[in-house]
């Protein structure tokens, strides 16, 4: 005999999943969340300081999230197949940075990058295929990656800083185009791309599908290991330009230049609502986490506020994002 209790919809499908106010608070609770949430830094950010809310200061936000938001992109990738986090980002950033500025004198800054994002691009390959084909654990892959070209960036460059030597192409990542930075436009067409791509392609049909149910997933048509190994092949590309441009606007790179990225990316991401059971999330909303992030520690640095201090709120905002993330999934999934 089977249960003639069925789920409905509010259209009244019978089999599908029931609408409760649990589930629904589950689904719209991260929609809403983050807009509110930078609304109320941006109100709280004006009362404390009369800084804040210039326009010169919140172009300067927008600098400084740039070349990391970049980088969120692809982690969002990562994070939505349940790929848990790209750590060679550190070491792929040095890579597209050192290689750049090494290689301006003799094949140009254009050819240059597009040499130093190939490069990164090969490491995502390696670290794509042992996790997507041969299933190794994706912490310990991609670290692994990260240490071995690491010290091939390092014994490349004999460890020491690289120097770049094209002013024009400093000079014009660093200008304005009607008013706004180049820098800023480049990384708003990353993520106006990689939201296309997540929402409206097959391959982004299939990151969802990755994440969501990989053992179902993996039973279909759906190639689960292509699919996984993408993610990580365009997070290291991009964590490559966002080294390039790294690299041309500040003239000088040495191996350590990316350190701190990963965590940073992971912190935007995991604020943003994006789960690490994957499955579900947005470009859009990755970058709303960045943007509160970036605003919480605009404040902080505007009320003269430690280092150690904005660290330790980076921590706490991680450790809340995921809770409450575990909360509402737990919550919503209540019949």
């Amino acid at each position: 005999m089977t249960d003639t209790k069925l789920d409905t919809t509010i259209t009244g499908v019978p089999g599908t999943s029931r609408v409760t106010r649990a589930n629904l608070g589950a689904r719209l609770g991260p929609v809403i969340g983050m807009p509110v949430g930078i609304v109320l830094l941006l109100v709280i950010g004006t009362l404390l300081s009369d800084r804040f809310f210039s326009v010169g200061n919140l172009v300067n936000v927008l600098i400084n999230i740039s070349i990391l938001g970049v980088i969120v992109v692809g982690m969002t990738f990562v994070f939505i197949t349940r790929g848990l986090a790209d750590l060679s980002v550190p070491a792929t950033v040095a890579v597209g940075a050192i290689l750049t500025l090494g290689l301006q004198p003799a094949i140009g800054t254009f050819a240059a990058a597009l040499v130093g994002i190939m490069a990164a691009c090969g490491a995502g390959v390696v670290s794509g295929i042992l996790i997507g084909y041969a299933r190794i654990n994706p912490v310990i892959t991609t670290l692994g990656v990260s240490t071995i070209v690491l010290g091939i960036a390092q014994w490349s460059v004999g460890g020491v800083i690289v120097y770049g030597s094209d002013a024009d192409a400093q000079a014009f990542v660093n200008s304005r185009v009607f008013g706004i930075p180049v820098i800023v436009i480049i990384f708003v067409i990353v993520a106006v791309i990689g939201h296309l791509v997540l929402s409206r392609t097959t391959l982004g049909r299939w990151v969802y599908a990755a994440g969501s149910n990989p053992d179902a997933t993996r039973a279909s048509a759906v190639p689960l290991a292509r699919t996984r190994a993408s993610a990580f092949v365009m997070t290291a590309g991009l964590s490559g330009l966002a080294g390039a441009l790294l690299g041309i606007t500040l003239q000088t790179a040495r191996p350590a230049i990316g350190v701190g990225y990963e965590f940073d990316a992971i912190t935007a991401v995991v604020v943003g609502g994006i789960s690490l059971l994957g499955g579900s999330g947005s470009i859009p909303r990755a970058i709303g986490g960045l943007l509160f992030v970036a605003l919480l520690n605009n404040i902080l640095v505007l009320q003269g506020v430690p280092t150690a201090v904005q660290g330790i709120a980076k921590g706490l905002l991680i450790v809340g994002a995921v809770s409450l993330d575990i909360y509402l999934r737990r919550k919503g999934g209540r019949s």
